[in-house]
């Protein structure tokens, strides 16, 4: 691994391996072929309790100062424990990053009070009556018509008095169904565009907030992905994040931030893709030697160890980007972000198809793991933007280069 960390960072990054390998995988295979992990179902009581042993741990509060009761890590080492839990596991790892995505405005752009109040939901000391297991939030930006296209959202934030009253439906929300509080961003004003849009603290037990079916899909089974409905609900007007109109701008800046720590269970999937086809190569034989002894699988693995370390190295090199940004007070890091994701989503989807061919029919097969990780993999291309967004992204920094 590549990151440059000292001891009491190390020990971080192996307090998540440790979790991750010694209590989730073991039920991993159960989870992940669970018809559905509801609250109600022992499945998903089983996943609940993992979430909340991730909560005691602190792995939800690793960037969480320590002032707010937090661990106050860095995101080199967030990252590399990410990673560590993505290997096990990237659902449960994407559950636990989520808490960080809905985390990341309000420590940006939040007062004291709210980054109080968010952290001590996440720490767990604050609970929600209606959130099956506490330590989780969301970021709610995702509408059914405001996907890659954010601005495009129409949920609404009307001031009244010392209030404002949300109503809309967000979709694809990862934590939405587990979350005790929400980052909401809705239209203050309809009439000035991207530059309408505000932030807001939305708390589960809130009258009108609403959870919509959980979504049944193809991979990261361990994560929990809904509807989240907020029908007339009064919040009081401190609930703001920063300034109104700002809220688009702060959604960008915590997807840049964001998106290289999808890169991390990005290569996290690719690292365990590695270990099953060599472990797998160094065992099966044709025409009487181990088939890592041939130069096709040798080649391939050498390949696929290639483009893991460099998607490691891209992390690497965006957090490089970002402090040097960031101690300067700049936010100029978009290319660097969308470099990380894209190439990490592509790569992990391209290792991990690898690892199936290498183990051949028997990758193929639900009884060994690497067919997992093409159903985990390929969301690494699609959410917090989509990789054709990110080229987007970044053909649109090369020409304001030129």
């Amino acid at each position: 691994m590549g990151y440059i960390l000292n001891k009491d960072q190390w020990d971080i990054v192996n307090l998540a391996k440790d979790y991750a390998e010694k209590k989730v995988m073991p039920l991993v295979p159960e989870l992940d072929n669970a018809p559905e992990l509801t609250p109600e179902t022992e499945e998903g009581k089983k996943l609940l309790e993992l979430y909340k042993g991730a909560v005691d741990l602190g792995l939800t509060s690793l960037e969480i100062p320590e002032e707010y009761g937090g661990l106050g890590q860095d995101y080199y080492t967030v990252a590399a424990a990410y990673e560590e839990l993505s290997k096990v596991d990237a659902g449960f790892a994407t559950a636990v990053a989520a808490s960080s995505l809905g985390l990341k405005p309000i420590l940006q752009h939040g007062n004291d009070e709210q980054k109080k109040l968010y952290a001590d939901f996440l720490n767990g000391e604050k609970t929600s009556e209606k959130a099956p297991v506490p330590g989780f939030c969301a970021f709610c930006l995702t509408e059914p018509d405001a996907g890659s296209d954010a601005s495009n959202s129409k949920t609404t934030a009307k001031k009244v008095g010392d209030e404002y009253i949300i109503d809309g439906t967000k979709c694809f929300i990862t934590n939405g169904g587990v979350a005790s509080v929400y980052t909401v961003f809705a239209v203050t004003d309809k009439s000035k565009g991207v530059k309408g849009i505000s932030a807001f603290i939305v708390e589960r037990d809130r009258e009108g907030v609403s959870i919509g079916a959980e979504e049944n899909k193809m991979g990261i089974r361990l994560s929990n992905t809904t509807e989240v409905i907020f029908q007339d609900v009064h919040i009081p007007a401190d609930h703001l994040v920063g300034e109104e109109g700002k809220g688009f701008i702060y959604a960008m800046q915590t997807l840049d931030l964001a998106r290289p720590m999808i890169g991390s269970l990005a290569v996290g999937i690719a690292q365990r893709g590695i270990d099953e086809a060599v472990k797998y190569a160094q065992v099966s034989q044709t025409f009487g030697k181990p088939i890592i002894k041939h130069e096709a699988i040798a080649f391939k693995l050498a390949d696929m160890d290639i483009q893991t370390e460099v998607g490691r190295s891209s992390i690497i090199n965006f957090l490089n980007k970002y402090y040097d940004e960031r101690k300067n007070g700049r936010y100029n890091y978009s290319r660097e972000a969308a470099i990380c994701k894209c190439f990490c989503g592509d790569m992990c989807v391209q290792v991990a198809l690898d690892a199936i061919q290498i183990l051949g029919g028997f990758g193929y097969s639900r009884e060994y793991p690497v067919e997992k990780l093409v159903r985990d993999a390929k969301i690494m291309q699609i959410y917090e933007g989509t990789n054709e967004v990110q080229r987007i992204v970044i053909s649109g920094q090369i020409t304001k280069k030129h």
